[in-house]
């Protein structure tokens, strides 16, 4: 028998396990500024145009950022000099697909495809810029299509990975693909690029999954000059001296068995099943020290550890990070099951950088859009989780600025072409102001995390403050009702009930919940009638304190032919026993409303009776919607509605409104005249989004105000699909008039 919520005891040590320390007077990383890579499209390009940032470098004094854009076929340039004020500092094209790029003093080098799609003839070239003329001013032909590039750290060498990469199309990706790629060195002398003093560095004959087609991927060198490579298809790693170009060693990455992972693409986020012997097949790697190099082992081909791992350079493996990534992800609500079935959370990039005292590790987690930071504690002892970072889809990118106390993202995705988020290049500074993200989190149950995501409806318990309930929608299935402890920092997800229907987990696109004041709830499911393949309708749901629907409830037939696939959002419940009232509130205009107007429906149980009244929308910006997103009852015939918009950043609406149903009687259902409320302006919420240092988050969907009148508004993070997977939680506190 499912047992109704109850609030927790608090758990010891848990602020600082998922704030990863923020409790502590430990130094922070937190967001102060978002570039969007558009701004620096050239002249005369569509703004719309497809454009991203993926592999990002700084100058040495950290006032400056070049990135690769391969759509654009060029270079990208930040003005830093104000951390919090990144300006766009313009746009170099480089003759081909840029892919990696280093700077030294006023030399931007970078590594450029020429070859397309041509898997069989791979070409590309080292391309200089100048910083001073913003023009390629040399080149170099390396002979294949480069991947990574890095410069050794006495300046003396470039080293360029020359990955001549396989064709996934072709007989599933299958090794060999030929031409074999391999390591290439340049020499730099007076700051340029020695051309002449190419060297190819040959890497086949020493992996042990497909010896003739390394495949190589990453490179990283040390201060004594070794280099070390990744072998990502092959699952190998190579060490090769960067001053004679000598390989000096080399070793299986090895595999992993995992237990505590969600490898089922299912729509639940259920963390209890296993794999065994997964190869790491590592991507990105940095070396520690001299003696020690960590991998973040995407998986490419066959493998998907999910997982990061040190190395020491003689094939030692002194830690792994198992599942522990994913469940970060987890509890943090950016686990992108819908994608989740191979690689997890996806580990990729990775960046190792000393600040003041300590050396810290970033691990970019690309599906999740999280970057992970810990600490390294030395030798033989694994390393401390910190915070986790959020910011645009999937980083790619990583960049240290310790000089400054930064750190910088480049997330690659854009989604322009979705109407959806731009690619975007993301700031942190590091102080001693405790971590402001995230805003909420999940504790575990029975051992693992309590995954979720997708919070698309809030509600306040009766009389307990601070105690909330959230409802996630079709992103998941079945559907549940989460519980939310409010009164902490971060908020906590304490527990969840899966929505059932007649003993049986039920799907339902859940976009509100109110709680009922003779216990339960009820539920608005949005419908799609629109929907080609099997629509469905709007219902209202009345559950009951262990998750059953006791009762569901269609619209009327003659309401609900006039529905479009923008349906039910919020609901709120006023009175009980007869007098108790069901308010629906509807996301947009439907057919037969007027331009502007978006219904607010009621519903009494006792008779079975419906009505409607109109609510007045805010006109919007040329080529958006606008529509409402959540009803609470506020108590005296008054109501609080988000209002929003569907775009991102400063310019988006989004809002909270006022407005009392006292002295109004809805209108049958189908009649011609139909009373509109009058709205008031409470709380704009678009500075509150921007505050946080973001690209301005779109889907405000929550809000509900608690037994103490206080108020919390919650975003949806459409369960990692097409977002960052950034979720905020605002908890204001009584500003209600």
């Amino acid at each position: 028998m499912r047992k109704p919520f109850v609030m927790p005891l608090a758990l010891a040590g848990l602020a600082s396990l998922l704030m990863g320390g923020a409790a502590s007077a430990e130094p922070m990383f937190n967001r102060i500024a978002t570039f969007s890579v558009p701004l620096n499209l050239p002249a005369g390009r569509d703004p719309k145009t497809k454009s991203v940032a993926e592999i990002i470098a700084a100058n040495e004094a950290g006032t400056l950022l070049a990135y690769t854009d391969g759509e654009q076929k060029g270079v990208g340039l930040i003005d830093i000099t104000d951390a919090a004020a990144p300006k766009p500092a313009g746009f170099v094209p480089a003759g081909g697909e840029t892919t990696s790029l280093v700077i030294l003093g006023q030399r931007v080098f970078v590594a450029v495809v020429t070859s397309g799609d041509d898997f069989k003839q791979p070409a590309g070239h080292l391309a200089t810029i100048d910083l001073a003329t913003k023009q390629v001013v040399a080149t170099c032909d390396l002979g294949g299509q480069p991947d990574s590039i890095t410069l050794s750290k006495d300046k003396s060498r470039l080293v360029i990975v020359i990955e001549n990469e396989r064709d996934e199309k072709l007989d599933k990706g299958a090794l060999p693909q030929l031409p074999a790629g391999n390591l290439t060195l340049i020499g730099v002398k007076d700051g340029q690029a020695d051309c002449a003093s190419r060297q190819v560095v040959d890497l086949t004959g020493l992996a042990a999954v497909e010896p003739t087609d390394p495949e190589p991927e990453f490179v990283d060198v040390n201060a004594e000059g070794l280099a070390v490579v990744t072998l990502q298809e092959n699952n190998h790693i190579v060490l090769v001296d960067s001053k004679t170009g000598k390989v000096t060693g080399h070793f299986s990455a090895g595999s992993v068995d995992l237990k505590g992972i969600d490898k089922t693409r299912d729509g639940r986020i259920n963390p209890v099943e296993e794999l065994k012997g997964l190869a790491r097949e590592p991507d990105s790697v940095r070396w520690l020290d001299n003696d020690r190099f960590v991998t973040a082992n995407e998986g490419d081909w066959k493998g998907g550890s999910r997982g990061f791992t040190i190395f020491r350079k003689d094939g030692t493996v002194e830690f792994d990070s198992g599942a522990a990534t994913d469940h970060i992800a987890m509890r943090l609500g950016h686990y992108p099951e819908r994608r989740s079935a191979a690689k997890g959370s996806e580990p990729e990039g990775i960046e190792v950088a000393r600040y003041g005292g300590d050396t810290l590790i970033f691990i970019g987690l690309e599906r999740a859009s999280l970057v992970l930071v810990y600490r390294d504690e030395g030798p033989g002892r694994a390393p401390r989780y910190l915070q986790a970072l959020a910011g645009g889809i999937a980083p790619e990118g990583l960049v240290a600025i310790p000089q400054r106390n930064l750190f910088v993202t480049a997330s690659e995705a854009d989604l322009v072409d979705k109407d959806g988020p731009r690619s975007v290049v993301t700031l942190y500074r590091r102080s001693e102001a405790p971590a402001a993200y995230p805003t909420i989190v999940s504790v575990d149950v029975d051992g693992v995390p309590l995954g979720w995501g997708a919070l698309s409806g809030l509600s306040a318990h009766a009389t307990t403050p601070g105690l909330l309930f959230a409802v996630t929608d079709s992103a998941y299935e079945p559907s549940r009702i989460l519980q939310i402890d409010a009164t902490q920092i971060p908020a906590r997800i304490t527990g969840g009930l899966t929505v059932t229907k007649d003993g049986r987990p039920a799907a339902f696109d859940l976009e509100g919940i109110a709680t009922r004041p003779a216990g339960g709830f009820w539920l608005a499911s949005e419908g799609n009638p629109e929907r080609k393949d099997k629509p469905t309708g709007n219902l209202i749901l009345r559950v009951s304190a262990t998750g059953a629907v006791e009762e569901e409830i269609a619209l009327p037939e003659a309401l609900a032919a006039q529905a479009t696939r923008f349906g039910l959002e919020g609901v709120a419940v006023t009175g009980q026993g007869a007098d108790e009232t069901v308010w629906l509130a509807v996301q947009r205009e439907w057919k037969d409303d007027p331009k502007g107007k978006a219904k607010l429906l009621s519903y009494k149980p006792a008779t079975k009776s419906w009505g409607v009244l109109h609510y007045p929308l805010s006109t919007p910006a040329a080529g958006a919607w606008m529509g409402l997103s959540e009803l609470t009852t506020l108590g005296d015939d008054r109501f609080a509605v988000i209002e929003r918009d569907n775009r991102f950043g400063a310019n988006a609406v989004k809002t909270l409104a006022t407005f009392s149903v006292k002295g109004l009687t809805p209108a049958a259902i189908g009649a011609q005249s139909i009373p509109t409320v009058e709205k008031k302006l409470l709380r704009d919420l678009t500075p509150d989004l921007m505050k946080l240092g973001g690209y301005g988050l779109d889907k405000v969907e929550g809000m509900t105000v608690d037994s103490a009148g206080n108020l919390f508004v919650v975003t949806d993070n459409d369960g990692v699909d097409d977002s960052s997977g950034e979720t905020q939680f605002f908890a204001f506190g009584k500003i209600m008039p």
